[in-house]
């Protein structure tokens, strides 16, 4: 059997030197899909393809199975490379998602030693979770322990003057401007030492 008697997508294996991949998908549909991504007509998308029109029609609505050259030309075209034709990217279950926060607006929970604003709290299934968070705690003491948690952290000092305290290092004086990333895992506690209570933007990743 030649070449040309094989499935567009065979012969891409064959073309990439992979022995086996994902099952492929309805050619059409996923040309179509890459098309309206883009806010490309049918008339956009075959010329930035080289095709023609009624080809990208057919192709789109299963009418035709395209060459492997007309497939490069449609990847070209897509900026994309041939085998992502047949394999959506893992994350294409998701996009374009987004949520602002304004001023105030944020979900608060307090606890004895910080005052967090949650931000953008509407969006389910994040993967890091922003919140500010208003330093009350003036001392280790009034903590019950090393809080930690799953995740990595990043920490952005916004107001006043705090103190990180962590388990393997030794205490960090932080101000206006200054941030710190790390692991959550590891044991972490933050006071402010500033007359008022000092505010920081946290950002914690989930998973």
């Amino acid at each position: 059997m030649t070449d040309q008697a094989l499935s567009p997508l065979l012969r891409v294996t064959r073309e990439t030197g992979a022995e086996t991949g994902p099952e492929p998908l309805d050619l059409g549909v996923r040309v179509r899909g890459l098309r309206k991504a883009r806010g490309w007509t049918l008339e956009q998308a075959a010329k930035q393809a080289g095709l023609a029109r009624s080809t990208l029609s057919k192709i789109e609505n299963g009418q035709m199975s395209p060459t492997y050259d007309a497939l490069k030309k449609l990847a070209q075209g897509l900026e994309i490379s041939v085998p992502q034709l047949f394999t959506p990217p893992s994350r294409d279950r998701i996009n374009g998602r987004m949520a602002v926060t304004r001023v105030g607006e944020g979900t608060p929970k307090a606890t004895a030693t910080y005052e967090h604003d949650l931000l953008a709290d509407t969006l389910s299934q994040k993967r890091m979770m922003p919140y500010r968070a208003r330093i009350r705690a003036r001392a280790m003491e009034e903590f019950g322990g090393w809080v930690r948690h799953d995740g990595e952290e990043f920490l952005y000092v916004l107001t006043g003057v705090v103190r990180l305290y962590t388990e393997f290092y030794e205490p960090i004086e932080m101000r206006r401007g200054d941030s710190a990333y790390y692991d959550a895992t590891m044991g972490h506690n933050v006071i402010s030492v500033s007359p008022e209570d000092a505010t920081i933007l946290w950002v914690t990743s989930l998973g």
